[in-house]
């Protein structure tokens, strides 16, 4: 995917589900018109999803995942399963491919009980309708195709395009808090975690964002700030930090001027930022042998200070003397039980798209676990999560410190 290509997490995610050798990486070929999946007659030949990033018209931008087969055997086939359900937490459409020759099984009734469950949109997608020309399975949520021969592959892309969200714009980041010609800083510190000759993915989308308001955005490092201030001439109307700079920039900035961070911004803008919030009080209530959970929603390469196994948990142990145990996962990887852990924190959520954030907030909050997420953590523990929030006139209240 390019530099200009629409990030990932704002793309409709299109989930193909279905049996072994059913016809999903055909189906996925037919409608990109590209040979993007492999296709073999061999089953299993997809053992991992595989997502790509691509334009699908009539729809735009979209995110197609390939998934294992539901049907796949033995110890290793039933993680690639269980992978492939997972793969639901973060679907906006999902496509039930089934092999017309066959019909329904209880692997595709089972996986579309649970899509119907999720509220996701679906089509169930009749393949190889071409072997059996009497098959004709068209309803309001079926279609027969086959991807051999290209027939209904037309009709297949104009169903799914009608199934997606009515309006694809994402909420905003931080637009609505701005007014045109408002100046913005935001502070980028540069250190060992920092990756080389680019900006991190919420950075960008935090400044394309400013621009869409027509505001101003500075971009500088922690080290500047203070100069940036003083040389402005005005007041910005909002200062954003990176969560590790916290501390030393509410230093820095006046209480006169709005401060809060890339992940309080992430959080609000893509999953729920009252329930981060007040998740994040629970930091006081830990105990010795404690089991935190720190999830990330990538799987980028780990820095010897990387903020989510390095920086929070060294900070969480200090602030609260505790003897804490902790829990590490990332990408797709998000425990369906969490009864053992006392407190979640999870990364801003950049990568992930909304239907997922907001999927494992659920998870959270059903189980009765608080969730925070990095931003808000580090705000807490530096006595400043109620100055972050002011920014947003719901959390105003005395509630948050």
């Amino acid at each position: 995917m390019s530099l200009n290509s629409t990030p990932s997490a704002d793309r409709v995610h299109i989930g193909i589900f279905g049996r072994r050798n059913a016809g999903k990486s055909s189906i996925i070929n037919a409608i990109t018109g590209q040979n993007l999946a492999i296709v073999s007659d061999t089953k299993g030949t997809t053992t991992d999803p595989v997502l790509k990033a691509m334009e699908l018209l009539p729809l735009g931008p979209v995110v197609l995942i390939d998934t294992p087969g539901l049907d796949d055997e033995g110890a290793l086939g039933k993680l690639r399963i269980e992978k492939a359900y997972q793969v639901l937490n973060k679907t906006d459409i999902a496509l039930l491919v089934v092999d017309s020759s066959v019909g329904m099984t209880k692997e595709d009734e089972k996986i579309l009980a649970k899509i119907r469950d999720k509220n996701i949109p679906y089509l169930v997608v009749y393949n190889k309708c071409d072997i059996l020309p009497k098959m004709n399975s068209t309803t309001d949520y079926a279609i027969s195709v086959s991807a051999s021969a290209g027939t209904h592959i037309h009709e297949l892309k104009e169903r799914i395009a009608a199934l997606a969200p009515q309006s694809t714009d994402s909420p905003p980041i931080v637009r609505d808090l701005l007014k045109p010609n408002d100046f913005v800083i935001l502070v980028v510190p540069i250190d060992a975690s920092a990756p080389k000759g680019r900006l991190i993915l919420p950075q960008q989308q935090t400044i394309r964002d400013i621009l869409e308001a027509g505001a101003i955005s500075i971009v500088v490092k922690d080290s500047e700030l203070k100069e940036t201030l003083t040389t402005l001439g005005k007041n910005p109307a909002l200062v954003i930090t990176d969560s590790q700079a916290f501390k030393e920039v509410s230093k820095v900035v006046p209480e006169s001027i709005p401060l809060t961070s890339f992940s309080i911004l992430f959080a609000r803008h893509k999953g729920d930022l009252g329930t981060v919030a007040n998740g994040a009080h629970a930091i006081e209530k830990l105990k010795d042998g404690d089991m935190i959970l720190i999830s990330e929603g990538c799987t980028h390469h780990r820095q010897c200070e990387d903020i989510g196994t390095v920086k929070i948990p060294r900070l969480l142990t200090k602030y609260t003397g505790k003897d804490l145990h902790f829990s590490f996962t990332s990408g797709v990887e998000f425990p369906s039980d969490l009864s053992k852990y006392q407190l979640i924190i999870h990364c801003g959520g950049c990568t992930l798209n909304e239907r997922e954030m907001k999927y494992r907030l659920r998870c959270a909050k059903d189980q009765e676990v608080p969730i925070t997420n990095y931003g808000t953590a580090i705000a807490h523990m530096n006595g400043i999560l109620k100055r972050s929030l002011k920014p947003f006139n719901e959390f105003e209240s005395s509630n948050f410190q």
